[in-house]
């Protein structure tokens, strides 16, 4: 391009100039505003970032690179290397990613996929997108009971749920505390089950020195805003099995049968088949980019999305930190009030990288669930259900076609009694602080109340 003089700006040096306002941007608006107690919202969640995700968004939107491309290629490689695994994709959220798990487990391009009517052992206390895919491909959940304090599937419970129709078991680690690892591999192995980790909430969390999501035979991740990296939404599915992997990016991808990745410059195709291949019932050398193997989707993210999650990826050992302080800080402030909560508690195995705080109000406190979490709100401290609780109370879920094995015990006690609050990096040691202040205060008077009830 020539201004009227005769200088030449390149592309590089306007893009540079761009991306060296963009970081002036940033600066400008993280001018942080004061904390003030009782007046500034503190959140459960939130995005945690710096100039380096602003500059990698807008850089990719100058390429105008619309859809999944070079930046989704990139995220991939680095999420697959960190995380130990041999293939990996992304989508456009973690639901998806649940979606896309049992979709490949279901698919018939498998020697032994799962089939309407098989069941699929998991918990009640979920959130709605761990169960979902088990119903919309007609599996039947067989439900059992999670642990006090950990919220994950109670391993103990596993042999009592087993039928002859049994082909999986499907588990979240609930807020990023990881489940008994060790003793479900080893039902899974002895029963030829696949297993499905749903790491949504778990992402740098560890069992036994194992990351997370390493464990099954399929791994699902989310980045939504909330969760412990972001592409603001996005997700991402992980496997070691070649067939697996490609099962679930066919159905990513409307189904199709070439595993090619979009854009590629070869005519013939990444494989150079991509016109001389047969398939039963179509024409000779029919083109391979339109022939489809299962019915599928279109769950793909934008490639800017992946821009942003290549640099987070960069901050998540300091994110875990951050989190893992935090966690300790409010349970070292909170254990002395555990004849009023059940606390939350890790295997001694596990290693969490928490998601956020959880507290179930004990049956027998002087207090409510609903008047402690009505007085953190009042003061400004967010706060959240324990998911759906028991999610077979909800209207969505009554009639549908399932099985229980055993009491829901702690189930139902988290769908009563639980909430959590939140851990994330941009949680200060003031906010900290304040939320135990505000803690001791709401239980002073409680107790209070208590004594002039009794006089």
């Amino acid at each position: 391009m020539r201004k009227e003089g005769g200088t030449v700006e390149t592309e590089e040096s306007l893009r540079r100039e761009i991306l060296e306002k963009t970081k002036e941007i940033f600066k400008l608006r993280q001018q942080e505003e004061k904390f003030i107690p009782g007046k500034s919202r503190i959140h459960y969640a939130g995005r945690v970032f710096d100039e380096r995700e602003m500059q990698a968004a807008v850089d990719c939107a100058l390429d105008f690179w619309l859809t999944l491309g070079e930046k989704g290629d990139r995220f991939v490689s680095d999420f697959s290397r960190r995380m130990g695994m041999n293939y990996g994709l992304v989508t456009n959220s973690g639901s998806s990613a649940n979606l896309l798990a049992v979709g490949a487990l279901c698919s018939p391009n498998l020697a032994h996929p799962l089939r309407p009517g098989d069941e699929v052992i998991t918990t009640a206390l979920a959130f709605p997108t761990t169960l979902n895919p088990i119903l919309q491909y007609g599996l039947i959940p067989v439900f059992v009971d999670v642990e006090e304090g950990t919220y994950n599937l109670d391993a103990r419970r596993l042999e009592s749920a087993l039928s002859d129709r049994t082909r999986a078991v499907v588990l979240a680690h609930t807020l990023g505390n990881p489940a008994e690892m060790d003793r479900i591999m080893e039902f899974a192995k002895e029963h030829s089950l696949y297993v499905l980790e749903d790491t949504c909430d778990a992402l740098d969390s560890f069992y036994d020195g194992k990351r997370c999501g390493t464990f099954g035979d399929l791994s699902t991740y989310s980045f939504y805003a909330a969760h412990h990296i972001t592409m603001g939404e996005g997700g991402a599915l992980l496997t070691n099995s070649l067939n697996l992997y490609r099962q679930a990016l066919s159905l990513r991808d409307w189904g199709r049968a070439c595993y090619c990745r979009t854009g590629e410059r070869n005519p013939n195709g990444a494989c150079g088949h991509r016109f001389d291949q047969i398939f039963d019932g179509l024409p000779d050398g029919y083109d391979h980019k339109y022939v489809y193997s299962n019915i599928g989707y279109n769950l793909k993210p934008l490639d800017l999305q992946c821009a942003v999650g290549v640099e987070q990826l960069k901050k998540l050992p300091e994110f875990t930190k951050r989190r893992r302080e935090n966690f300790e800080t409010l349970f070292n402030g909170v254990k002395q009030y555990e004849e009023y909560f059940i606390l939350p508690r890790a295997l001694p195995k596990a290693e969490p990288s928490w998601f956020a705080f959880p507290l179930t109000v004990r049956g027998d406190a002087p207090f409510t669930r609903k008047e402690i979490v009505t007085y953190l709100e009042q003061n400004q401290i967010e706060t959240r259900m324990l998911f759906a609780g028991n999610i077979l109370r909800h209207p969505g879920y009554r009639n549908i076609r399932s099985r229980t094995a055993g009491e829901l015990i702690h189930t139902e006690k988290a769908l009563n009694g639980s909430f959590f609050i939140g851990v994330y990096p941009g949680i200060t040691n003031e906010m900290i602080h304040y939320i135990l202040d505000v803690l001791r205060r709401f239980l002073s008077q409680s107790a209070e109340k208590t004594v002039g009830t009794e006089d």
